[in-house]
């Protein structure tokens, strides 16, 4: 499959500071895409470039089959954005913005009609929509930022922490809008500080110092970066013998004050079938936290460097 987006040597130089540094991407159609690192890792830079606000030092970039670097306007008819500021402006009402927006993307009467009201259905904004943007909640605030950033059905939208500051049932909500624009065959290349929420995307790349450190699915880095998943069993003394025997053969065991604690990559049909068979008093998984992982991806980068 061709990627939708591909960098090469891409590459970001403020003076003596290198802020991106050589960086290698491709992200394919329909993917939810996790770019990750923390503040200063380059990554708000590496975003800039991408989406045509930034011109690379070097290195080349290609949005949708558009030369981002040569034709930086036309890639921007074939993307959304949302930035870690919703950009809806204060002192309008949301239908003020809604008009606006379609102005921007030269959006007719009848197209915005037709499309801002299936987003306003979809995103649940019809109470809103007459309200000032400055009078409404954060998660409202943000479920009208993305359904603005896809009013042009774009082929790939950009989120830049599109969850910041939103409670946590909200961030349900939106990653649920994400997954269905997904499903929809758009592209969604979206960072995020909560790591947790790397579980709702297809693939993940790490950024430190200008450099990829990590780029892989999220069960990748879990089997590559972690001690594994912790299942903890409770098993009667009687059969605990046993079941330890049956379980060495799937992964590493060792003995708990009520049962068995097996540690395994990953939590394969084997180990499923294994564990199911042994008919426990009660099964815990406890699975390799991103958190963790991020930790040790930093650690291993600068024993590296």
């Amino acid at each position: 499959m061709t990627p939708i987006i591909r960098a090469r040597g891409l590459t970001k130089r403020f003076g003596d500071f290198t802020a991106v540094d050589h960086l290698d991407l491709e992200v394919l159609p329909g993917q939810v895409f996790a770019f990750l690192g923390a503040n200063g890792s380059g990554k708000s830079t590496t975003i800039r470039m991408l989406i045509g606000l930034l011109r690379p030092t070097a290195g080349e970039v290609e949005v949708d089959g558009i030369n981002v670097i040569q034709r930086p306007r036309k890639v921007r008819d074939h993307i959304g954005y949302m930035g870690q500021k919703v950009s809806l402006y204060a002192g309008l009402s949301l239908r003020e913005n809604v008009e606006f927006y379609a102005g921007l993307y030269d959006l007719s009467a009848a197209e915005l009609e037709e499309r801002w009201g299936a987003l306003r259905e979809r995103f649940s904004l019809g109470d809103a929509e007459r309200e000032k943007i400055e009078d409404l909640p954060g998660g409202i605030r943000q479920r009208a930022g993305l359904a603005l950033s896809t009013i042009h059905q774009p082929r790939v939208l950009f989120l830049d922490e599109p969850t910041a500051g939103v409670d946590v049932h909200n961030r349900g909500l939106f990653w649920d809008l994400i997954a269905e624009e997904a499903a929809a065959g758009v592209t969604v290349f979206v960072t995020t500080h909560f790591l947790e929420e790397v579980d709702y995307c297809d693939w993940a790349s790490f950024i430190h110092a200008g450099r990829l450190i990590a780029n892989a699915a999220p069960e990748t880095l879990r089997r590559q970066f972690s001690d594994g998943y912790r299942v903890a069993l409770r098993v009667p003394a009687a059969t605990r013998a046993a079941a330890r025997e049956r379980l060495a053969s799937v992964g590493s065991v060792t003995d708990t004050a009520d049962g068995l604690l097996l540690t395994v990559p990953a939590l394969g049909a084997d180990v499923l079938g294994a564990v199911a068979a042994l008919g426990a008093e009660s099964v815990h998984i406890d699975p390799p936290q991103m958190t963790d992982i991020f930790r040790r991806l930093l650690t291993d980068s600068e024993a590296a460097a």
